[in-house]
């Protein structure tokens, strides 16, 4: 791949392309973490509050079989109601480990002893400078348009401008709004070590979700996202509430989004949504999702969407850097 593509990122962990898939609970196993980490990303596999720490083992070693790089992604907030999650993941030996969306500090140590690079997902500048001087090797500047939980607040680009400026001397990836080749190539413009890229793989048959998920994500348009928290509450997943997520919005966000308060309580609403996800009726089930997804049309493997990705942003890289 073209020599605009190398960053301190692909240098440090063996990339080919700086492209990182998201850790996304659900939809990002052992498969999908092989065959982008197999193209030349960074595959990494995403832990769910509730995920058995056994379910990590199993799926790095599908990871580890493609003898490439890969992460994996834990959720700080989940960790303390289950603990064996951290071990699991330092067991795995991966070359990177994000913990974000709480208290990630006291668990980075223990994965620099084990020899790995730590990753967090930011959302303010504070946050990031608070990151570096935890030891957090790698800060994601996490924008509103990203798809799935994170806080809400600026958007990729003014987020990204102001943490690089903040932490000169830390890789920084961009995440949030990142679906093609044109998108990483304007945010290796302003300086980022890669991109932390969700979306555009949920059309991937590697990924976990369902065929008719996968289906209905590429009909969707980017202005069908909401972020909200209704599909946590009506799910009863206790997600700090700080943290809303961002999905495609459906008949369950428009009947609950702005009562939150009183779907908490109304039980037969939660047996609607867990009916309809057990149905795969996406009329009222979740499918989180960024503002990105208007740009994913057909389910391609993992491979071509990231080669599709690196092409195009060399190519415009080289023909920005020609004239």
């Amino acid at each position: 791949m073209a020599d605009v593509l190398q960053t301190a990122l692909t240098v440090r962990l063996g990339l080919r392309v700086p492209i990182v898939c998201a850790p996304m609970a659900g939809v990002a196993g052992g498969s999908l973490a092989a065959a982008v980490s197999q193209a030349g990303g960074l595959g990494m596999l995403g832990v769910g509050s509730a995920t058995p720490p056994d379910w990590i083992g199993e799926q790095a070693q599908l990871t580890r079989d493609a003898d490439r790089a890969y992460g994996i992604g834990l959720m700080a907030w989940a960790q303390q109601g289950n603990p064996g999650q951290l071990g699991a993941a330092i067991a795995a030996a991966p070359a990177l480990v994000s913990v974000s969306f709480g208290e990630y500090a006291p668990y980075v140590a223990p994965l620099h002893d084990a020899g790995i690079l730590v990753a967090t997902q930011v959302g303010t500048v504070a946050q990031a400078r608070d990151a570096v001087d935890a030891g957090v090797d790698v800060i994601v500047a996490r924008g509103s348009e990203a798809g799935g939980h994170g806080p809400y607040g600026l958007a990729t680009l003014p987020l990204l401008q102001a943490v690089l400026d903040a932490v000169p001397d830390t890789p920084v990836l961009a995440a949030g709004g990142i679906a093609t080749g044109r998108g990483l190539a304007a945010v290796l413009a302003a300086g980022a070590a890669g991109a932390w890229v969700g979306t555009a793989f949920l059309g991937c048959p590697e990924a976990a979700n369902h065929p008719a998920a996968r289906e209905r994500l590429c009909a969707a348009g980017g202005e069908e996202t909401i972020y909200t928290r209704v599909f946590d509450i009506g799910r009863g997943i206790p997600w700090p509430p700080e943290y809303g997520g961002r999905a495609l919005a459906n008949d369950f966000s428009a009947r609950w989004h702005g009562a939150e308060d009183a779907l908490a309580g109304d039980k037969a609403a939660h047996r609607v949504l867990q009916d309809a996800i057990s149905a795969r009726d996406y009329r009222q089930a979740v499918l989180y999702a960024g503002q990105g997804i208007g740009s994913l049309t057909a389910q391609r493997p993992a491979a071509e969407v990231v080669t599709r990705m690196a092409t195009q942003a060399a190519e415009l890289l080289e023909r920005r850097t020609a004239t």
